[in-house]
């Protein structure tokens, strides 16, 4: 006999759920209470189970805890209302199958949901769907059972209509997560649009995000369509949400908690139903304490929040990263034994970007048919102090003297009656800026012995703008 459990205490839901689950053609066992729960004897007896995450004597996670000990090859869906979403997330983490949010509004998901959990077991072995679909996608997910709980949670909220926070090192991959979670979503048909808010400017930003009229400044010769509007129907991915400015936050805001966003210039609000996807390689609590992202901005963005972990913590799958990476490239290549131990023990500060301009580095320098040794790698791989971490592109007293034989030319000019090269005053300063920000951050990343968090912190800029200064971008 085919039975499912239902523990509800709402009688109407329960009788709705019942009565759709013997139109398939299941039994059903209700237990309106935490207590009538424990009264069970056969809990064995159940292929699927349906509990209410709040009970007015029982806690709904007890009861997913005491089936998954005593019933585990039956599957749980947690059923939720909105504002309990994050409760229901951490439930799949704890061994859900599923969530499903009330009032239920499509019938049909309820029962695509019963037809997929109750269809045969897999054979042991075979490749979860979770993992096809990544694999599908271009996604390596390794050995590492970090990143394949990461994405198994991914495959399973990818479908519910919920705004989702990807957090990650630089080069960790967030941008592909974002991709997948598209490709397991209903809209996996519309467009997936992802647009880098700190590497657009504030004004170019919005425009972007949320287009202009015709006339609504200077340059805007036709109407343009914003991302806003033509991700409508699709996913829309804010990668480095904190770069966004203070202004541009108040209107993600906006959007985010009416559906409505105005045109630059426009009169009348538009609407859309994009599904918000937002990235960040900084800490947003973190950002909020310090003061420069909205608090009520990441509550509403941080429905759902998935941590990319850094290559650091999965060490054990680099060797099959890199033969990914290079198959990806074209660019192959061995490493000796030594090489590869190396590669294994250094940190990565930089992730899996790093490792592959590391890789396509050594395919250039390696000669045909002979493995990669320690010799060819860079001297930070090997532990080696780099001389850009111990002494600055220029002496301190050479490039000070620079600068004061720069300045004493300046007021040269200022003074005299001779015309001024202003072009080429502008041009060096330019690149006299840069040469500054460049010694300075060598001289905090020597203080901090390489540590760049601290020399970021100490110069009171981003990572994002060291790489800039330093020509890593």
């Amino acid at each position: 006999m085919k039975e499912i459990l239902i523990v509800e205490d709402e009688l109407e839901v329960a009788r709705f759920l019942s009565r759709l689950f013997k139109m398939k053609g299941y039994e059903t066992t209700h237990a309106e209470s935490g207590r009538r729960f424990h009264e069970l004897t056969d809990y064995t007896r159940f292929q699927l189970a349906f509990i209410d995450v709040r009970l007015p004597d029982c806690n709904g996670l007890d009861i997913l805890q005491k089936l998954r000990k005593q019933a585990p090859l039956c599957p749980c869906v947690i059923m939720t209302g909105y504002s309990t979403v994050k409760t229901a997330v951490e439930a799949i983490k704890s061994g859900a199958a599923d969530f499903i949010e009330k009032p239920f509004e499509d019938i049909d998901a309820i029962d695509q949901l019963v037809d997929r959990l109750t269809s045969e077991i897999k054979m042991k072995g075979e490749e979860a769907d979770y993992a096809i679909l990544a694999r599908q996608n271009g996604c390596f997910l390794g050995t590492s059972s970090k990143m394949h709980q990461l994405y198994e949670l991914a495959y399973k909220i990818a479908s519910k209509d919920i705004t989702i926070l990807i957090e990650g090192e630089t080069g960790t991959g967030k941008e592909v997560l974002a991709n997948y979670l598209h490709a397991a979503s209903s809209r996996r048909k519309e467009p997936f649009i992802g647009i880098n808010c700190g590497a657009i400017s504030e004004s170019l930003l919005e425009s972007e995000l949320f287009g202009h009229v015709k006339g609504a400044f200077t340059g805007a010769t036709t109407d343009r369509v914003g991302y806003f509007e033509a991700a409508s129907a699709g996913t829309l991915f804010l990668d480095e949400i904190a770069e966004a400015s203070p202004a541009t936050q108040v209107k993600l805001l906006r959007v985010l908690e009416t559906g409505e966003f105005m045109k630059i210039g426009g009169t009348k609000p538009k609407r859309t139903s994009a599904r918000i996807i937002a990235a960040s390689h900084v800490n947003l609590e973190e950002a909020v304490e310090q003061g420069s992202f909205r608090e009520d901005l990441l509550y509403r963005l941080n429905v759902v929040k998935l941590s990319v972990p850094p290559l650091r913590e999965r060490r054990e799958d680099i060797p099959q990263l890199i033969e990914s990476l290079q198959a990806r490239h074209g660019e192959m290549c061995s490493f000796s034994p030594d090489a590869m131990e190396l590669l294994i023990q250094y940190d990565w500060p930089g992730n899996i970007r790093e490792l592959s301009n590391i890789i396509r580095r050594s395919a250039a320098l390696a000669s045909e048919g002979t493995p990669v040794t320690p010799d060819l790698l860079p001297a930070k791989i090997k532990g080696e102090h780099s001389p850009a971490l111990s002494s600055p592109p220029a002496q301190s007293s050479q490039f000070l003297d620079e600068w004061q034989s720069f300045a004493e030319q300046v007021v040269r000019l200022y003074n005299g009656q001779e015309s001024i090269p202003l072009a080429d005053l502008l041009q060096k300063m330019k690149k006299m800026e840069k040469r500054t920000a460049a010694a300075i951050i060598h001289e905090k990343l020597k203080e901090t012995a390489g540590n760049r968090d601290q020399a970021a912190e100490r110069l009171g800029l981003s990572k994002r703008q060291i790489r800039y200064y330093l020509n890593e971008n």
